[in-house]
């Protein structure tokens, strides 16, 4: 068995002709499609079908792409489903908006189908470490000062508030707050929270730290000028 029929993939755009284009080459790579034509029942396909990713135009009527994503990540059973935007808007607001609604790539149009495949092919790799449920419980969670960080429920409290971190956030989070005083370099969070194949803008790290920093506090993540940054405790 074609290790791709594994995967399902949900396509949204209200585009009939894109739906038919993209999901004739993923089926031909093996992969199982489901497609629709707006935000709405995206949700809907999406909660019954749990797919492992889900590829969004930004430009829908009703609930753009955004929202929609704004939507998916605040569903339990999707937490670990993978969202790319594949859109013509290539700016960079419209990028970083994606970014903090949740979306773990962007890619603009026009694009190849085998440089599309290849890019749903490297996000999938990633599917799979992502998924994985921890084996110990003690190492379920991070514990620094009043800040919890809990990998297995992919939740975040600072006393007794909880909060609210889109997946890259937290994700980003986990990276920096596993390993206290480190440095990090700005390719090494590229790679391990994007991965080494998915491209994003070069502010994509500096937004998701200011987000950080505005839920957790401005003091627990250091810039070290021309290298990354550290998180500290």
């Amino acid at each position: 068995m074609n290790e791709t029929s594994n995967y399902k993939i949900l396509l949204v755009d209200d585009e009939p002709d894109i739906l038919e284009f993209i999901g004739y080459n993923l089926k031909k790579e093996g992969f199982t499609v489901l497609t629709s034509s707006n935000g709405h029942d995206a949700l809907k396909i999406a909660q019954a079908e749990n797919p492992h990713l889900i590829v969004l135009d930004v430009m829908m009527p009703g609930m753009d792409g955004i929202e929609t994503c704004e939507e998916l990540r605040k569903v339990p059973t999707l937490k670990n489903t993978l969202v790319v935007f594949l859109t013509a808007r290539g700016e960079d607001y419209s990028q970083i908006a994606g970014f903090d609604a949740g979306a773990d790539d962007y890619i603009t149009k026009p694009i190849k189908p085998k440089v599309l495949i290849s890019r749903v092919k490297a996000l999938l790799k990633r599917y799979a470490y992502v998924a994985q449920p921890d084996t110990t419980s003690e190492d379920n969670k991070i514990t620094i000062g009043d800040l919890v960080i809990d990998r297995e429920k992919y939740m975040v409290t600072a006393g007794e508030k909880e909060l609210s971190l889109p997946k890259k956030e937290f994700e980003l989070l986990l990276l920096l707050a596993a390993k206290p005083d480190r440095v990090f370099t700005r390719d090494e969070i590229y790679a391990s929270v994007w991965g080494d194949n998915i491209i994003v803008g070069d502010r994509t790290i500096d937004v998701h730290i200011r987000k950080l920093r505005e839920k957790i506090g401005q003091d627990h993540i250091r810039t070290i000028k021309g290298v990354g940054y550290k998180f500290v405790d």
